[in-house]
């Protein structure tokens, strides 16, 4: 079964910026562009980077599992491998993490591998994975 792609439109400081964060360390293809936008593509994903100076960085945080974890954020659920692979790619590249990589909700439903970090623009990022893909939703 085909799941469905999101698309995601975010604000950013630079395009260049974005260009090098979204397409370079993160590895996202770049589609379509212009001087204001620019598409990337997201692990199957859409997101689109606007320049818009005015409107970047996250601002309010809510308790998840002992962390202040930001309130406007986005980020993917990867395979555990991939997960570990990018997590020691950021780490060895010098990422500041808001929050470093660990292992949430440890022996209870919906436990996950997560992290979060920054785009230079301030938007936060968490990218999650988790051993048993029936624990996504789990209550």
């Amino acid at each position: 079964m085909d799941i469905p792609r999101f698309h995601l439109a975010f604000p950013v400081r630079d395009l260049e910026e974005a260009r090098a964060f979204y397409g370079g360390l993160l590895g996202c293809p770049e589609g379509r562009s212009s001087p204001e936008w620019i598409d990337f593509d997201f692990h199957g994903h859409q997101i689109v980077a606007h320049l818009a100076p005015g409107e970047i960085g996250h601002r309010s945080t809510n308790a998840v599992d002992g962390e202040d974890v930001p309130v406007r954020h986005f980020g993917v659920i990867l395979p555990l491998p991939e997960w570990h692979e990018l997590s020691e790619k950021l780490v060895s590249a010098g990422v500041k993490f808001i929050i470093e990589p660990q292992i949430r909700f440890k022996g209870q439903p919906g436990e996950q591998a997560t992290m979060f970090f920054l785009d230079p623009s301030g938007n936060a990022l968490e990218f999650k994975a988790f051993a048993d893909d029936a624990m996504v939703f789990a209550k």
